[in-house]
């Protein structure tokens, strides 16, 4: 009997996977790490073993010197973000995109596949800026391997994972734009930091860097709420789960905001 309840729950396991992958949108399924969770979840797995033992592995080494590939990295991060930004931008003009209510295109129309692609570049960023936190681990800058960050970086390759896999555009086409927008800023500072010391006084604009990030979460909230109380054919589970991150990451960045600039004047 026993044996017979382990065999139907290991069918229906097997049956809700089996629809996570038929399921999707048809034109991403080939696409790079797109088609099953499989990968990407490997990938986050091998994350984690980094962030566990890359510390203690680096405990005894000198910091690396990444100078150059930091300055070739951040400055190639702020290309790949102004594209998308462009990318996002033109082709939601173009499909004449409403900022109320978009559902998904699922055609094959040379719009509707270019929006999908420029939302897989995206999730294909996220997976690329994981190595934010490997040069962190090599410099030895541990106290940046924060909750937020790590938190930020894990959960967004799995949200843009499941964006990609079922709804590629529509709705989700803001949170793209003005998260790749922000991200020009984010890597411009981080690509000019990597040229030295001397850079800091050109950098005072970091504080507002992080308020920068704060606003593109309320109006992510703002534009989904809207859109989850709405009558738009788009997925109301989709929204919610966007709904409840972006209030997640308000209150951790309005934390780090609190910590890093209101609380150090106070002890000044």
């Amino acid at each position: 009997m026993e044996g017979l309840q382990v065999l139907t729950i290991w069918e229906k396991a097997q049956f809700f996977y089996q629809g996570i992958l038929e399921n999707g949108d048809k034109r991403t399924d080939s696409w790079l790490l797109v088609y099953s969770p499989a990968p990407i979840s490997g990938i986050f797995l091998c994350y984690l073993l980094i962030i566990w033992a890359g510390p203690k592995l680096m405990a005894k080494r000198q910091p690396v010197n990444l100078k150059l590939v930091l300055i070739v990295y951040n400055l190639a991060m702020v290309c790949l973000s102004a594209y998308m930004f462009y990318e996002f931008t033109a082709v939601s003009w173009m499909s004449r995109y409403s900022l109320l209510c978009q559902p998904v295109d699922y055609s094959d129309s040379p719009l509707a596949v270019r929006m999908a692609r420029v939302c897989w570049w995206f999730y294909f960023s996220k997976v690329v800026e994981l190595s934010d936190t490997m040069f962190f681990i090599l410099r030895k800058k541990n106290n940046q391997l924060t909750f937020l960050h790590v938190y930020h970086h894990t959960t967004m390759i799995f949200n843009w994972w499941a964006g990609v896999k079922y709804v590629a555009g529509g709705q989700s086409f803001l949170i793209g734009l003005i998260n790749s927008l922000v991200h020009v800023v984010m890597y411009l500072y981080y690509g000019l930091a990597a040229f030295g010391p001397h850079m800091t006084k050109y950098l005072w604009w970091k504080r507002y860097l992080t308020i920068l990030q704060l606003v593109q979460f309320f109006i992510v909230i703002i534009h989904t709420a809207y859109n989850l109380f709405a009558d738009c054919d788009f997925p109301d589970s989709m929204n919610m789960i966007v709904l409840a991150y972006s209030v997640s990451l308000i209150l951790l960045f309005s934390h780090f905001y609190y910590r890093s600039y209101l609380t150090s004047k106070k002890t000044i």
